[in-house]
């Protein structure tokens, strides 16, 4: 494992496209592995309907970033005292959705740092039943990615008025509020620490004390590209945003696996205009599952052929296809 220098850079959409060149473009090493701390921000979800996500007057009074990534899952909110991790690996095709194997060496990690961590649920990271971590992946041409936040010292106040969580969640998790369930790190250590002595902490467990690991320098090549990325993808507002389009029809519901939202038009019978939202984890665009459902008649045997010869799950993760028609029709 090669872990690379970010050369402490803090604005989201250069730390996005850092990972995601690195998937692209380094293969020489079997996995690597990429810390970033951004600039208060919210990193949406790859599937996520924006404008509803996040909480606008706050995001605007506070002069938030808001930058959608490549991964599926929830929106995150950032700052200064959040350190995120990625492992960017060869996929093996049992690794997507496996966030045991992922996590399990920053979990390990955090118990030798006297921190009681345990993965609970699908993707968080918890400490005596509060959450600490929350993971999401992305896979694609045989490679993938796995990261996720580690809240150190975070202002938890922001985390709560910088987004919108749905009642649905918010019941499904059986909690009166999404506050009463985070926190910091830094909580459970005897003697809290500074960011930068948690990067180096972190290193040397992950690498088995092994101050000698190899640490990759991005060059002016990389940055050139790096830059690129940012500039064509992270700083483009109909990536980050995009268009909420006008719907006849809106089928939602929260799954065990993450949520669905699914919505449409119909003219004169037919599905027209097709946008599926949520939270959920799979390694297949849903733009695929949109475009077979435009002009197709609305009713629950025509829905049903259309995704008949279709693998729900590539796109959805763990929900069964009968449970992706019930909610369709």
């Amino acid at each position: 494992m090669i872990f690379v220098d970010n050369g402490n850079i803090t604005d989201p959409s250069i730390n996005l496209a850092i990972e995601e060149y690195i998937l692209t473009n380094f293969k020489e090493a079997n996995m690597y592995l990429l810390f970033y701390v951004n600039k208060p921000s919210i990193i949406i979800g790859k599937n996520q309907n924006t404008i509803e996500e996040i909480n606008t007057d706050y995001v605007e009074e506070n002069n938030l970033h808001v930058v959608r990534r490549l991964s599926g899952g929830g929106a995150v909110y950032h700052d200064m005292g959040n350190l995120n991790f990625s492992f960017i690996s060869e996929d093996d095709g049992n690794s997507f959705s496996d966030f045991r194997t992922f996590t399990a060496p920053v979990v390990t990690a955090l118990q030798q740092m006297g921190v009681p961590a345990e993965l609970s649920g699908r993707n968080d990271l918890q400490a005596n039943g509060y959450k600490i971590s929350g993971n999401a992946q992305f896979a694609s041409r045989g490679r993938m990615f796995s990261h996720g936040t580690l809240m150190l010292d975070s202002e938890l106040e922001n985390v709560v008025s910088a987004l919108n969580v749905s009642d649905e969640k918010i019941r499904s998790k059986g909690i009166k509020s999404i506050r009463s369930r985070v926190a910091n790190i830094n909580d459970f250590l005897e003697n809290k620490i500074s960011m930068d002595t948690f990067k180096e902490t972190l290193l040397h467990h992950l690498f088995e004390g092994d101050n000698a690991f190899e640490r990759y320098t991005l060059t002016d090549e990389d940055w050139k590209h790096i830059m690129e990325i940012s500039e064509n993808r992270y700083r483009n507002w109909n990536w980050n945003y995009g268009k909420s389009p006008n719907y006849d029809v809106k089928k939602s519901k929260k799954f065990a696996a993450g949520m669905v939202d699914v919505r449409f038009k119909v003219q004169k019978g037919m599905i027209t205009d097709t946008s599926i939202y949520g939270d959920f984890f799979g390694t297949g665009d849903v733009k695929d599952i949109e475009a077979r459902l435009n002009g197709t008649k609305y009713e629950p045997q025509a829905i049903a052929d259309t995704l008949e010869d279709v693998d729900t799950q590539t796109y959805f993760g763990p929900i069964a296809k009968e449970d992706i028609l019930a909610l369709l029709y």
